[in-house]
């Protein structure tokens, strides 16, 4: 039997402490992709799409893919674009009779009308589906997952890696899934365990760390016939949500009493070691006396922005770090993304190789990161923004950061633009015309993304905090619906 599935792809990491509201052009200037535009844009690359294909073509599917779409991370959606973007996937469902539902969320969307964005899209799918049609989700691990929407999904599966590199194969994980479900052959359903935290503490590294034993163990669990998938989330601290924090999902069938057992020894390991941090974070002027004294014979120095990570939906525009390399003298180094609409606008007006003056950065919030800095400098190139990833996350898809410029001042080359994204792709440099294997110092605004393509180039990688929007130091900022206690507010917890 062929069966007919229904697919779509929506994604938002919402930080709710962001001034910037998500709205329709949010998700235009990353991606709005309907029905076969999708398909041809996204069904070769490393996304869930592509492994949904994967699967229907092995089991010869008949796919309506209805559309696919993403903003980065930022504040909380409109009802307006949630909406726009959520109404046809609905549409879709109650006019056409389908086997399965099948879709790629992320797991951290916040609207701004209620919390739980992905519980949202999957109460009204139920309004119209019943609760006969299963429904299999495919999660980013920086999930906030509540247990609604383990009661309106069927099937969870969350990717395994950060730097995450297998949203393909998580695609395939829970298509393989929904398949045998749709067949009669499992009858799944998932259970959720979490713990007082606002995140896992390093973040779900899988790189290194505690998360390395955790998912070997859930990979284990999973040679049970019964036990379709489990999935560890470290949870997005940046969301001011009651259901905030790590949460261990297991899909499967049969004796919950034991999956739930199971859940719990993952989740009493993820508190128990609360305290074990990885990353050593530095002050913007210890970052800067290492790039000064650095000896680049082996490779660049790779600096790593924590708290001005856009993937996390920090601003971008913090000022901090780039105005203690320029103080420190530090040469032969890049910076980006600066995100900074108004200069990369101005600056497409002048020819390459002239120098100007700019006010550069600090805008949104000058309270998170810096204010503003006046520079003089040569601009080096400029550009619409466009460029193709060639790395192990984005290789293959195109992406823009809207207007560009490259400004180079006393030796470093500062990458401003337009939309905001995070540094994770070699070619969000070199597309521009700056080349990051020729620096000595590389400073770029990631929190763990970055490694996949700039640890492998790197002789040496440290980590700081400029103070921006996404700091570590979470008494700086606002929560008031988290539930209390919870760790590291509340350190008793």
């Amino acid at each position: 039997m062929k069966f007919r599935v229904l697919t779509a792809e929506f994604a938002h990491e919402t930080n709710t402490f962001s001034r910037l509201i998500t709205g329709k052009q949010a998700f235009r200037d990353r991606y709005v992709l309907i029905g076969e535009e999708a398909v041809s844009a996204r069904r070769e690359a490393n996304t869930e799409l592509a492994g949904f294909f994967d699967v229907g073509q092995e089991h010869g599917w008949q796919i309506e893919h209805v559309l696919s779409a993403a903003a980065g991370p930022s504040g909380r959606i409109e009802r307006v674009a949630f909406d726009w973007l959520c109404d046809p996937i609905v549409a879709a469902a109650q006019q056409g009779q389908f086997d399965g539902i099948l879709l790629g969320l992320h797991g951290a969307a916040v609207l701004n009308f209620c919390e739980d964005g992905e519980g949202e899209i999957l109460r009204r799918l139920r309004a119209v589906l019943g609760e006969e049609v299963p429904i299999a989700v495919t999660l980013d691990p920086h999930a906030n997952v509540s247990r609604e929407m383990c009661a309106l999904a069927d099937i969870l599966v969350a990717y395994r890696t950060y730097p995450h590199v297998d949203m393909r194969e998580t695609g395939r994980r829970a298509g393989s899934i929904l398949q045998r479900t749709m067949a009669g052959e499992i009858e799944p359903r998932t259970i959720l365990v979490s713990r007082p935290m606002l995140e896992e503490t390093n973040g779900g590294r899988t790189d290194a760390g505690p998360m390395i034993e955790r998912l070997a163990a859930a990979s284990e669990y999973e040679r049970d016939a019964d036990v379709f998938a489990v999935s560890i989330n470290a949870g997005f601290a940046s969301t001011d949500i009651f259901d905030v924090g790590p949460t261990v999902l297991v899909t499967g069938q049969g004796d919950f009493d034991r999956h739930t057992a199971f859940a719990e020894k993952l989740a009493d390991d993820i508190w128990a070691r609360r305290h074990e941090v990885l990353n050593d974070y530095l002050t913007v002027e210890a970052v800067a006396s290492v790039a000064k004294a650095f000896d680049p014979m082996n490779g660049p120095l790779v600096i790593a922005d924590y708290a001005d990570n856009p993937g996390a939906g920090a601003y971008g525009d913090s000022t901090a770090l780039l105005g203690a390399l320029l103080e420190a003298g530090v040469k032969n180094a890049c910076f980006g993304p600066m995100v900074d609409g108004e200069v990369a606008g101005a600056l497409q007006r002048f020819k390459l190789g002239e120098r100007t003056s700019v006010v550069l950065g600090g805008k949104i919030d000058a309270k998170f990161g810096g204010g503003p800095l006046t520079l003089e400098g040569e601009l080096v190139s400029i550009s619409d923004g466009t460029y193709v990833g060639d790395g192990p996350i984005l290789g293959g898809l195109t992406r823009s950061h809207g207007p560009t410029a490259v400004l180079r001042v006393d030796g470093i080359e500062i990458l401003i633009v337009t939309i905001a994204k995070q540094m994770l792709d070699l070619q969000q440099f070199a597309s521009f015309g700056i080349e990051p294997t020729q620096k000595d110092v590389i400073a770029l605004k990631s929190m763990q993304h970055f490694r996949a393509a700039f640890e492998p180039i790197a002789a040496k990688v440290i980590v700081c905090d400029s103070g921006a929007l996404c700091t570590l130091h979470y008494e700086l900022l606002p929560y008031r619906s988290v539930r209390r206690p919870i760790f590291p507010l509340d350190q008793d917890a």
